[in-house]
């Protein structure tokens, strides 16, 4: 199997315009090498991009040649030194290439192409971490199965990736035919996450462009198939990860998660205003540990407050999507990788889920190509 070690020794002989081994540029990000697996970036002025370009291509070549090795994504980062003048951005690049400097995409205009097959693809986001947004999105994706949709997921979250867990889903996927990746399956959803890719204690100490390579390979060279909805969990935040992935991918719409309190709020005003601005429509905001019932008592808490996310939506006149309380199910559930709409389908928070779900299918205007999975209570 391919080593980090192996990756570096096949670059030494890789050379730099100016005729020094690329390892000793000092150019490299770390390199990534997991399950045959090699991931890395090259990172120059923006002004000598293009005479790296051949260097970037040399490099991917070398380490594809390395035995064990069954992909390779090399990115090359092209940075502006401070207080230079901006030159008017490139094009975008044509769908699907890869390894060029990244620039951000005109407003409203989308420079990759959605995979072929998906009928819709929706971004599940918040502006800050900690809100629950990633239980939420599984969750949504498996309200949006129960309704009779084919749903996939994909991880954005490329630093923090926690799909895999939340569906208690191992293994690594499969390769066809040595260029493509098999996507993972879980409780009927089909299911892409560089946590399959990659060792789950590896830190994935990458730029922005290169997150956005690796988001495009599991975009574009992932076989999805026929999905009528893809649920993407972003990452938290508003920063240039979460802009370039609205500006680049063609987004059908996006769903804002936040906790009542307001400084949460605040920055779910942030990532409404941010997905507005690349012209995707907001199709509602989520209000998640909205309240808790005692399980004793019965007695209802509004520990973080109760009806921010309600009142910020209509302030932002955005739809309401539905609140969600905080409850030991729901994150018991997740931990364990049973979430709660796949594991407890009659209960009150699967529900929940589901009622949120269906109004995210009704804006989006999707229609239901197969038969919903039937609800089994069992005694």
């Amino acid at each position: 199997m391919a080593t980090k070690e192996n990756v570096l020794a096949a670059l030494a002989a890789v050379k730099s315009p100016d005729g020094a081994p690329l390892p000793q540029t000092g150019k490299l990000s770390d390199v990534v090498a997991s399950d045959g697996k090699v991931f890395f970036s090259i990172t120059v002025d923006a002004a000598v991009v293009p005479q790296w370009e051949p260097v970037r291509k040399a490099a991917e070549a070398a380490v594809r040649a390395i035995p064990g090795v069954t992909s390779a994504m090399v990115a090359l980062t092209g940075e502006r030194a401070p207080g230079a003048t901006r030159a008017a951005p490139p094009r975008p690049a044509a769908p699907g290439h890869q390894g060029h400097a990244h620039t951000h995409a005109p407003r409203g205009e989308r420079a990759v192409q959605g995979p072929p097959g998906v009928a819709a693809i929706v971004a599940v986001a918040s502006g800050k971490g900690g809100v629950g947004k990633s239980t939420t999105a599984i969750n949504l994706a498996l309200g949006l199965r129960d309704l009779g949709l084919k749903v996939g997921v994909l991880d954005a979250d490329i630093y923090g990736p926690s799909v895999p867990k939340l569906l208690g889903i191992r293994g690594k996927p499969e390769t066809i035919g040595g260029t493509r990746l098999k996507p993972m399956a879980g409780y009927d959803l089909t299911v892409m996450s560089i946590g399959f890719l990659v060792a789950e204690e590896t830190p994935m100490i990458w730029r922005g462009p290169m997150v956005m390579s690796a988001l495009t390979q599991m975009l574009r060279e992932v076989e999805w198939g026929a999905l009528d909805v893809m649920v993407v969990d972003m990452p938290p935040g508003t920063g240039d990860a979460q802009l370039t992935m609205a500006q680049q991918v063609p987004l059908a719409g996006a769903v804002i998660v936040s906790t009542p309190q307001d400084l949460a709020l605040i920055d779910a005003r942030r990532g409404v205003e941010m997905f507005k601005r690349v012209n995707v429509p907001v199709l509602g905001v989520i209000e998640n540990m909205s309240y808790f019932v005692c399980p004793k008592c019965g007695e209802r808490h509004d520990i973080f407050g109760h009806g921010g996310a309600q009142h910020e939506a209509e302030k932002l006149s955005v739809p309401f999507l539905g609140e969600v309380p905080l409850h030991m199910a729901i994150r018991e559930t997740s931990d364990t990788g049973k979430p709660v709409v796949a594991t407890e389908p009659d209960g009150p928070h699967a529900k929940i889920y589901r009622e949120i779900a269906g109004r995210v299918r009704d804006q989006l205007k999707l229609k239901v190509t197969r038969a919903a999975p039937k609800i089994v209570i069992e005694a």
